[in-house]
Formats: C-alpha cells, sequence, structure tokens
C-alpha cells in the first residue's frame, strides 16, 4: 500500500507514506504493523467477557503520550511485524476463531485505511472495537462509519496546555471532543448481549498525578454533552512509564486522595460505566510485546 499525502490523523502531515517506510509525524509506512495479536482479559467486563478481546495492537502512534504504558511500541517503535491488508484481515479471522468477543483495534489511527482494507475483506461475524486516544480526524472517522461497532476513546485532558506538555497535542481538546460526539453518533446507545457490548460508545479517562482539577473538568464535560447512552470509564491504572521521569509531577502512582476525589465527584454526576480500582496500578497488566499470535 501507498498513501501520497497522509492526512489520517489530526497532525495532518501530508506525509508520503510507502508501504514500509514514512516520513510522517508517525514514522510509520502505509502497511500495518502489528506488535501482537491475542485474547485480551483487561478491558472493561462487558469488552473482555469470559472468552477475552481479540487485541490487536498497532506499532507507531500518531499522539505519543510521554506516560504511555506501550511507549515500547507506540514512541520507540522496537517491535512489529509489517503486514498487507489480507494479512491482517488472517489476524482477525484468527482471533475470531480462537472464541474473542469482539476484534479491538488497539492504537489504530495512524494505519485507519489500511484496517478498512483489512476488515472488508474479513467479514467478521463478531463486533470490531476501535480503541484509541481520542485524538482523530472526523475525516477519517466517517470513513469508517459502519465499519466499526464499537468506539472505546480516551478523553485524556479538559485543556491543550495539559495536553501539549503531556502529549504534544495543542489541539486536542476540541479534536478529541468533536471525535467522540461523532462516535457516539455513529453507533448510537450502547447494546448489550448476554453481558456482552455489541454496539456504542465508552469514552475512557486515566486519572494522572497531580491532575484532579483536570479529571474533574474533564467528567464535567462529559456529563453536559454525551448523548443518552454513552457510557464513561475512569481509570485509576496510571504507573510511570515512558518518559514520565522527565517530568516529576507525574513520575509516582496516584494517591488514595486524588482518586476518591475524582471517584466522589464521577459518582455526584450519575454518569453510567465503570470504576477501576487503584490496585489496578501494576505493571504486570501491561501486556508483553514479542510478536504474539503473529
Amino acid at each position: 500500500m501507498r498513501i501520497e499525502h497522509c492526512m489520517q490523523c489530526p497532525r495532518e502531515c501530508g506525509a508520503l507514506r510507502e508501504a514500509e517506510y514514512g516520513n510522517g509525524f508517525c514514522k510509520m509506512g502505509a502497511d500495518p504493523v502489528v506488535a501482537r495479536a491475542a485474547l485480551h482479559f483487561w478491558e472493561e467486563p462487558c469488552i473482555s467477557g469470559k472468552n477475552g478481546s481479540g487485541a490487536v495492537f498497532f506499532t507507531g502512534c500518531s499522539l505519543q503520550c510521554v506516560f504511555c504504558q506501550n511507549y515500547e511500541i507506540s514512541t520507540e517503535r522496537a517491535v512489529g511485524k509489517c503486514l498487507s491488508p489480507k494479512e491482517l484481515s488472517d489476524v482477525f479471522k484468527k482471533l475470531e476463531a480462537q472464541g474473542a468477543h469482539n476484534i479491538n483495534l488497539v492504537n489504530p489511527t495512524h494505519f485507519a485505511l489500511p484496517i478498512l482494507k483489512a476488515l472488508e475483506m474479513a467479514k467478521l461475524s463478531i463486533p470490531v472495537v476501535y480503541n484509541c486516544g481520542g485524538y482523530e480526524s472526523l475525516e477519517t472517522l466517517r470513513l469508517l462509519d459502519g465499519a466499526i461497532d464499537i468506539y472505546l476513546p480516551d478523553m485524556k485532558y479538559a485543556d491543550n496546555a495539559t495536553a501539549a506538555r503531556y502529549s504534544g497535542a495543542e489541539n486536542y481538546v476540541e479534536t478529541a471532543q468533536a471525535a467522540i460526539l461523532e462516535m457516539a453518533r455513529q453507533t448510537g446507545p450502547v447494546q448489550m448481549q448476554e453481558g456482552i457490548l455489541q454496539r456504542g460508545t465508552i469514552v475512557r479517562h486515566l486519572i494522572l498525578p497531580g491532575n484532579t482539577r483536570n479529571s474533574i473538568a474533564v467528567l464535567d464535560w462529559l456529563k453536559q454533552n454525551l448523548p443518552q447512552g454513552v457510557l464513561v470509564s475512569l481509570m485509576a491504572q496510571y504507573i510511570p512509564c515512558g518518559r514520565s521521569s522527565d517530568f516529576p509531577e507525574i513520575n509516582r502512582k496516584i494517591t488514595k486522595r486524588e482518586y476518591e476525589k475524582v471517584e466522589a465527584y464521577l459518582f455526584t454526576l450519575d454518569l453510567d460505566g465503570f470504576v477501576q480500582e487503584r490496585s489496578s496500578a501494576k505493571s504486570n497488566y501491561v501486556p508483553s510485546f514479542r510478536l504474539e499470535g503473529l
């Protein structure tokens, strides 16, 4: 595959992306690069279920958060196997055959176009999850309309100064807000079958150390703007990863007080969804990347 002038993500860098080489922001070629494809049991209960989610972790990223738990593949791009869209479709079908409740596209933004081709080839009978950082192009999302059953975006920040410091994205807030509303429009209210999500949008927010005001402002926006039937997942799994040591204020886990402050505020808003315990902040929940399933 070849992309002459890439505009898939909000960076809009216009890069030339050959099959295995790219000179744009994400530094990735046009063909998808995958670091792991395996059953995954650490998502929200309605995503993982009993059988696991068929998680496909893509190498590279258009967001580049300094604290990313998958820093090894998202920013360092240290692990990954380049696949054609046909080979990627075979990976999807293999996970479906293993009993996965869904195909979970983890960090798919910069490979949206080849992923769309792979989904067209795979003709899956299970839902497809678009698991992303929320920093998405509306034009790309509209191309995906009808191919994605479940959107699982982050809403990381409520102010662009924080977004610029930790993710290098000065336009994150307005971009993610517009993207999340488009995702919710596409999927409509959540639809469950025997406790497993079949269609809908779940918006995640990760509490960052020293940033409870940011978390509260994010929750306020979600309460005021999300359509009925969209779920919210409050995450407490933060551990220092990536380049966190370069940012002393986030080079620690969140405290009990920080967690309880944000959790209590969430409950006052009466948002439907999930709350993750502080005990989830462990390194053993970070998957290994050794080309499993490829």
